[in-house]
């Protein structure tokens, strides 16, 4: 009789083991493709993935127009200092208006003033700087925020990961680990899932963030020596009203 029920009882943890390890064998399957771990995640997948596209639009169309933007402003700056060098206002004016770019829009705010005071123009140029800066770090303050938000996101998938991991202990206990496993994959999930889309966005919004601050000291830079070109061109201005 004892034999037969240790037999009976060595069958019974043999199969119990063998459904445990299916079971987790099973869970360990499903986790072979993105898809199917976006749905492990479970449902702060949803904004981490909005973000992630959202945050990528950002950082395409960053990296495009600052590109653009450093290209543009040294060929024009390039044509603009011989043009007004030779005290060509009209035609500096045409070429400010047929350039698009922030640099254009400061000159042209300078040259416009040619024959005002240095201070007066000084103050349009940062009249003007002012709202140009603000179209270089535009969508930067939303990529920061991602950069921000994203990890929390993780986070709170985390928790609620390990809330329905708790409830399934609670309910059900060790004796079906599936449960159980499915809400620790969840916690591990998002928490990856949300540092994945962190650390890069982080990276290309310090980026971003010094290259406009490269790009303001440049446009300053040439400012002053579009000023300094307009001043050395009055003398010879009223030299000639004198003369007529």
């Amino acid at each position: 009789m004892y034999p037969s029920l240790l037999l009976l009882a060595a069958v019974e943890k043999t199969t119990n083991a063998a459904t445990n390890a299916a079971a987790i064998g099973n869970v360990t399957a499903v986790k072979t493709s993105l898809a199917d771990w976006i749905v492990q995640g479970g449902i702060m997948m949803i904004p981490i993935i909005v973000a992630s596209i959202v945050a990528l639009a950002i950082i395409i169309e960053r990296a495009l127009y600052l590109r653009k933007v450093r290209i543009e402003t040294q060929r024009f700056m390039d044509k603009i200092t011989r043009v007004v060098g030779a005290n060509r206002i009209m035609e500096a004016m045409v070429i400010c208006d047929n350039t698009a770019g922030p640099m254009a829009a400061i000159v042209k705010a300078a040259i416009s003033l040619h024959d005002r005071g240095r201070d007066e123009i000084r103050e349009a140029v940062e009249e003007t700087a002012g709202r140009e800066v603000a179209k270089l770090e535009r969508y930067l303050p939303a990529l920061g925020t991602i950069g921000t938000v994203s990890p929390l996101l993780g986070l709170l998938g985390t928790v609620l990961g390990m809330i329905k991991s708790s409830n399934h202990l609670a309910i059900a206990g060790t004796s079906n680990p599936v449960g159980l496993i499915g809400g620790i994959s969840e916690a591990l999930i998002t928490t990856a899932a949300g540092l994945f889309v962190a650390i890069p966005v982080v990276v290309c919004h310090n980026w971003f963030t010094n290259r406009v601050n490269m790009l303001v000291l440049e446009m300053e830079a040439r400012t002053t020596e579009i000023l300094d070109i307009l001043a050395r061109s009055k003398p010879s201005q009223k030299g000639r009203g004198d003369k007529a």
